[in-house]
């Protein structure tokens, strides 16, 4: 799908922000679709690849997220369903602290909205969980051991479940993460300066290098069923409950480089200092539950430069209010700030 049709897809809540009452098609639509009140509300939390807002009774008591999918994100009715089966599988399995999906009226899990002009979204909804998302909540690195062990435990169960027979998901290969085919933009279609782009394009090619070098390989060690977005903008710090940690939106779990679920986890704050402390926090978790080789930490590392790389492509397609502010004026000159350090030392980050 080109950048200029996904552009075009969200135009339709091009007028919405954050807080922002739902069109009046959505409203109607989730409330038809779960079968609730007339007048319950419903408001944007945020756009992104998707649309996800918060449904609430009238008289404010939260009662669930729906996110929407674009028209022709997903592949089918079952790339959706997928995604639902594995964190069914990962709560009952491993209990993982994920929120539970919640069917609509008719009991399917998926449902389907029209909007106005006739575009039809898939539907999804999950139970609302009370708590703080980490990026809204300063990404504190405390958190970085924790989700570094929720990761590894994932990559675990992915490792031995057998899904469905009718499971399908999409793939993070490397021509997806950057390059003219990349899914979520093309990060050469910035604007930056002559400078700049070749010192981005030398890291880009170190960072192939690296991993060519390090063994990663599609084969069952390092390539697998993963969260694929994991960054603290998909994790919530609860205050009441069993776990301190809740992973939300796994809507573009896929098949990818389990290493590069480490380089999600410090999306969009590897140009801070606190970087190194998230990093560092993230591999023990993560090494307590699968051991970590030096040549792991060297791919590490480079899936990080090209997850940035991607995040440049991605701020292409995407609206500024995806992210915090400091977060989105940071991410062109923070990128160039990472490759310049990544071509200065490979193993910077670990």
């Amino acid at each position: 799908m080109s950048t200029a049709h996904i552009s075009a897809q969200l135009d339709v809540f091009e007028s919405l922000r954050r807080g922002a009452p739902a069109p009046l098609w959505v409203r109607r639509g989730i409330a038809e679709a779960w079968s609730l009140p007339d007048d319950t509300l419903v408001s944007l939390i945020v756009l992104s690849e998707n649309v996800t807002f918060k449904v609430t009774t009238p008289e404010g008591a939260p009662v669930m997220v729906v996110r929407l999918g674009r028209p022709g994100y997903a592949a089918s009715t079952d790339h959706i369903r997928a995604e639902l089966q594995w964190v069914d599988a990962l709560r009952t399995e491993v209990a993982i602290p994920t929120p539970a999906p919640v069917p609509g009226a008719d009991g399917d899990f998926v449902q389907f909205l029209r909007e106005d002009a006739g575009a039809v979204w898939s539907a999804v909804a999950f139970a609302f969980v009370e708590g703080t998302v980490l990026e809204d909540d300063g990404a504190d690195p405390v958190h970085f051991t924790e989700i570094g062990r929720l990761t590894g435990l994932l990559h675990a169960h992915a490792r031995e479940w057998a899904p469905p027979a009718s499971f399908a998901r999409f793939e993070w290969d490397l021509p997806d993460l950057v390059g003219a085919a990349a899914r979520w933009g093309d990060w050469r279609d910035a604007d930056l300066v002559a400078a700049d782009r070749a010192t981005l394009e030398r890291a880009e090619a170190r960072a192939f290098a690296a991993l060519a070098d390090a063994g990663v390989e599609r084969s069952p060690r390092h390539f697998g069923l993963i969260h694929g977005d994991l960054r603290p903008s998909n994790v919530m710090r609860v205050d009441e409950g069993p776990h301190p940690l809740v992973i939300i939106d796994f809507d573009d779990c896929g098949y990818g480089y389990y290493l590069y679920d480490f380089a999600a986890a410090l999306t969009f704050y590897e140009h801070r200092p606190v970087a190194h402390e998230m990093a560092a926090r993230w591999l023990d978790g993560y090494d307590s539950v699968c051991p970590l080789s030096s040549q792991d930490l060297d791919a590490a590392v480079a899936f990080s430069m090209l997850r940035r790389l991607t995040m440049l492509g991605w701020a292409t397609t995407h609206r500024a209010d995806a992210l915090p502010t400091d977060l989105w004026e940071e991410n062109l000159p923070g990128t160039v700030e990472v490759a310049a350090r990544y071509l200065d030392d490979p193993r910077w980050l670990a």
